[in-house]
């Protein structure tokens, strides 16, 4: 069976006359945009602008929930009651339906940004609160989410599919988790080592670790370049030609899970 993965990318992030990332370059790169949907970024003008240049580029796109976190770029954690939680994701992603539906695309899957993501991973209340958010907004959505974590078990258990991500630009932890911004290492901006790092995700489903460790990842569907990443536009550009150098078809999530 030929292998097939989905590039996706968080995008959609820039705030009135505040510019983050290039969206229009990276765009032909990759398969699947994950859109800010206004809490920790992105603003109405921006989704919009945002979801018609995936339409041009035949781009399937996704909400990308955050906290309302616009100073800290919602990557500060927030200690949030369930129903809060369930209702932030409930708001945002109804957001991206509204403008996905006046631009007559369909709104292909939920990521999680942030802070939001990297607590989810773990924690088992905000993992019921997102999975039901979205299963009762639509059963169909994708969520995007790390192989074995309470995320992805959660969101199968609620009867919805699961992509399995990896992070390209993001250097590992041995516990599987991502590497804290904080530590120079934790950004990957080499495209040779970019491309090396996901065709061994896909092909053998493991990473190496910053300290040497190889994890085993499991089954990978989605590989993500973050969008604010200084070579961001390189590296995907870099990475789709080196998956189909490989013999890996790259296609929008939904077409083959």
């Amino acid at each position: 069976m030929k292998l097939q993965v989905d590039i996706n990318c968080d995008l959609g992030e820039s705030y009135g006359a505040f510019e983050v990332g290039n969206d229009e370059k990276i765009m032909p790169y990759i398969t699947s945009a994950n859109i800010a949907c206004g809490f920790h970024a992105g603003d109405p003008i921006t989704i919009a602008q945002t979801i018609a240049l995936a339409k041009k580029h035949r781009v399937a796109v996704g909400a990308h929930p955050g906290y309302p976190d616009l100073l800290g770029f919602g990557r500060r954690e927030m200690q949030l009651t369930r129903e809060e939680a369930k209702n932030y994701i409930i708001y945002q992603v109804s957001a991206l339906q509204g403008f996905a539906k006046i631009y007559g695309v369909c709104l292909q899957h939920v990521k999680p940004h942030g802070a939001m993501y990297n607590m989810a991973m773990k924690d088992k209340e905000l993992s019921k609160a997102i999975a039901e958010a979205v299963k009762e907004l639509d059963h169909d959505l994708i969520i995007f989410a790390p192989p074995k974590s309470v995320m992805a078990k959660i969101a199968a258990e609620n009867g919805l599919r699961v992509a399995y991500e990896f992070f390209a630009d993001r250097a590992y932890n041995p516990d599987g988790s991502l590497v804290s911004r904080k530590h120079a290492c934790s950004i990957i901006e080499e495209p040779k080592k970019v491309v090396e790092r996901a065709v061994q995700a896909v092909k053998e489903g493991t990473v190496e670790a910053f300290n040497g460790e190889v994890l085993e990842l499991g089954k990978v569907h989605t590989i993500c370049v973050h969008g604010d990443t200084p070579t961001a536009v390189e590296l995907a550009e870099a990475l789709k030609k080196g998956l189909a150098k490989v013999h890996i078809e790259v296609k929008p999530v939904s077409q083959f899970i």
